[in-house]
């Protein structure tokens, strides 16, 4: 089987509205807490130097469409799984009003290949495969090759958003 760059496979009529295009990653567990700036706040409450004990953590999971620049990020308390991706995307899919939803023929996802959204992982397709048919629309996923998802427009969100 012969992979094209991302490049090539997201030319197809890059103006064309009825392409919905994503951008989609998790990231690491996030520990809840008053943790950070040297056991300083902004705030009256004296916050912790260090993270060491906090009980409550949380999985971001992040999608980015790139033509309204517009954010969504769910956040799960159990583990970056399959299921949590494809929840993540069906809740997206939700969120959009029956207009957008009805003017979208295709969406491309980009992402990159990590172990729980892989093309070969059984689960995360058949999951893709049941949101499919639910919502009636077709998903390109489109993979960053390994050690490249930096390229992924999401991850510059990430960057933005540890600053806070």
């Amino acid at each position: 089987m012969r992979f094209l760059p991302i490049s090539k496979k997201d030319q197809t009529s890059p103006d064309a509205p009825e392409v919905k295009r994503l951008s989609r990653d998790c990231k690491a567990t996030v520990k809840l807490g008053a943790f950070s700036r040297g056991g300083k706040t902004r705030g009256e409450h004296k916050a912790s130097d260090h993270d060491f004990g906090g009980t409550e953590h949380y999985i971001p999971c992040g999608i980015l469409d790139e033509e309204t620049a517009q954010l969504s990020v769910t956040f799960g308390s159990s583990a970056k799984t399959s299921d949590f991706i494809v929840d993540t995307l069906a809740a997206w899919w939700q969120g959009l009003r029956v207009k957008e939803q009805s003017a979208i023929d295709r969406v491309q996802l980009k992402m990159d290949n990590g172990p729980e959204s892989s093309g070969r992982r059984t689960q995360f397709l058949h999951r893709m495969v049941q949101l499919v048919d639910t919502i009636g629309k077709p998903f390109q996923l489109l993979y960053y090759p390994p050690y490249h998802s930096k390229y992924n427009p999401i991850e510059r969100c990430w960057g933005i958003l540890e600053l806070h």
